[in-house]
């Protein structure tokens, strides 16, 4: 087996025994994205030289015989609205598109704290706005599986770069599903932590009450050993919880005796496809055999979390995007006053999606209808996550599926903004009651696209999704698996 097909946990134990060198490591993703990326298409900007230079460090460090971070040496890809010193943040957009911030945001000081090369910023919907990255300025970013499909959104760059094998490990962001719904259309394990677990200082910011940080992984075990390097207090971070972080890859086994898991009731008539359902229930059974007790459920607001989600994230995005006027950040277009500067600089700067929703949010904002909409939306939340409080006095954790359907067609859903914001209908819910969920592979459909399930639980139970996440991982068969990557002439030179 090649070395970029090997898991995070893999190539960490290969470096502890002197086996290989970060070098090595490090240059085998190079390699892979070399051949890879021409088709896929999951980064913005790649750093292969800052990535190498952290990788000879590393392997100084381990010479010397000092005390190494698990993940040392391990490369990691971020996406492109994280802020990293000295390398272009563009969250995919025009008008920031030659914006090059002058520090880290958290995470990237913590990926460097471990020793982690960072080899490039991952593709996404401009402004993590959307759910197949197509939305992005730059580029469309195709799915390994199948590269005629979509690999999800917002952050569908980090999800295709771990399922492809450009690189172990990924950060992306999930806003209202952007890690869980790419995660579940790759093939990959996706987690959002709770909100405020980890700090989002220097993540740019999109809707402030929704946004988090979450990774990707092909394991559970991987997942845990990145969620336990980014996740912890921040002071910059007003929303940062102060709750000590354990170490949640140090042990994943669960006994599934005793565990009550509300299974969400999902049904074809509602738009979810057959083969989804029996994925669902299939690990479900799983749990059910190893001792938990199973039980159906009905979330009466799990429909109105659509609603209440457009209308809070564009109202916040709509005030976040007004400090990009042409004077502060990025681009600016001269005009012949300052009011045609502000407009001809966000009418050009800003791509479609983006204004769709700045217009949504600052109609719901707007004077005479605040209390008809955003206000009301509020109260939607505080009932989703009250009926949520009530589920988790009775279950320890629930599940269902992560997205309706599989991967769906570039190109398909584009027109029709509505069906594209359907395909999150599963992820909302658990974002607005700021509570951890994670997407596990749960099977691949008879189309040859991978398939995923959501598990859900209370605040700050992120290493109980862990251990469930790896008990069923050691349940199905060939986990994890690889798309078979044709590769074009092109991908191939």
């Amino acid at each position: 087996m090649k070395l970029y097909e090997k898991s995070a946990a893999e190539l960490s134990l290969l470096l502890k025994k002197s086996e290989v060198s970060s070098v090595e490591i490090v240059q085998s993703f190079i390699d892979r994205i070399d051949r890879v990326e021409p088709q896929i298409k999951a980064f913005v900007s790649y750093t292969p030289e800052s990535a190498l230079v952290m990788a000879r460090f590393i392997d100084d460090k381990r010479m010397r015989g000092e005390e190494q971070h698990p993940l040392a040496g391990i490369p990691v890809a971020v996406k492109d609205n994280i802020c990293t010193e000295g390398i272009r943040t563009t969250c995919s957009s025009r008008i920031l598109e030659n914006f090059i911030p002058p520090y880290d945001a958290a995470v990237i000081e913590s990926l460097k704290k471990a020793g982690m090369p960072l080899l490039g910023k991952t593709n996404l919907d401009e402004f993590a706005m959307g759910s197949s990255t197509e939305n992005s300025a730059f580029h469309a970013t195709r799915n390994p599986w199948n590269p005629d499909m979509v690999p999800g959104g917002s952050s569908g760059g980090s999800a295709a770069a771990v399922a492809s094998a450009m690189v172990p490990l990924a950060l992306g962001s999930d806003t209202g599903g952007s890690v869980r719904q790419p995660a579940s259309f790759c093939g990959i394990t996706g987690l959002r932590p709770t909100y405020g677990r980890v700090s989002r200082y220097g993540l740019i910011a999109f809707a402030s009450s929704l946004d988090q940080i979450g990774p990707f992984s092909t394991t559970a075990l991987d997942n845990a050993l990145l969620l336990s390097v980014i996740s912890g207090y921040d002071l910059r971070d007003s929303t940062s919880l102060p709750n000590s972080v354990p170490e949640f890859h140090s042990d994943l086994e669960i006994d599934c005796k005793n565990l009550r898991i509300g299974l969400i009731r999902q049904d074809p008539s509602d738009g979810f496809d057959p083969e989804v359902i029996a994925a669902v229930k299939k690990q479900a059974a799983f749990l059910g055999d190893a001792g938990a007790e199973i039980e159906e459920i009905s979330l009466s607001m799990i429909d109105c979390g659509l609603g209440a989600y457009y209308l809070i994230a564009p109202s916040e995005a709509s005030s976040n995007l007004g400090r990009y006027d042409g004077v502060r950040y990025g681009l600016c277009i001269e005009g012949e006053d300052i009011e045609s500067m502000f407009s001809d600089t966000r009418g050009r700067g800003f791509g479609p999606e983006v204004k769709r929703r700045i217009i949504i949010g600052t109609y719901a904002l707007s004077a005479g209808y605040y209390d008809a909409y955003y206000l009301q939306a509020m109260k939607v939340r505080t009932l989703i996550r009250r009926e949520y409080e009530e589920a988790f006095k009775k279950y320890d954790l629930l599940l269902g599926a992560t997205t309706p359907t599989p991967a769906f067609k570039l190109g398909e859903k584009v027109d029709d903004p509505l069906q594209m914001y359907l395909s999150d209908i599963c992820n909302l819910n658990d974002a607005l009651a700021g509570i951890p969920s994670l997407s596990v592979p749960s099977g691949i459909h008879s189309t040859g696209l991978p398939m995923g399930i959501q598990l859900s639980a209370p605040p700050l139970q992120e290493g109980t999704l862990l251990k469930i996440a790896h008990f069923l991982e050691q349940r199905n068969e060939n986990h994890p698996k690889r798309p078979g990557i044709q590769l074009t002439e092109e991908g191939s030179a």
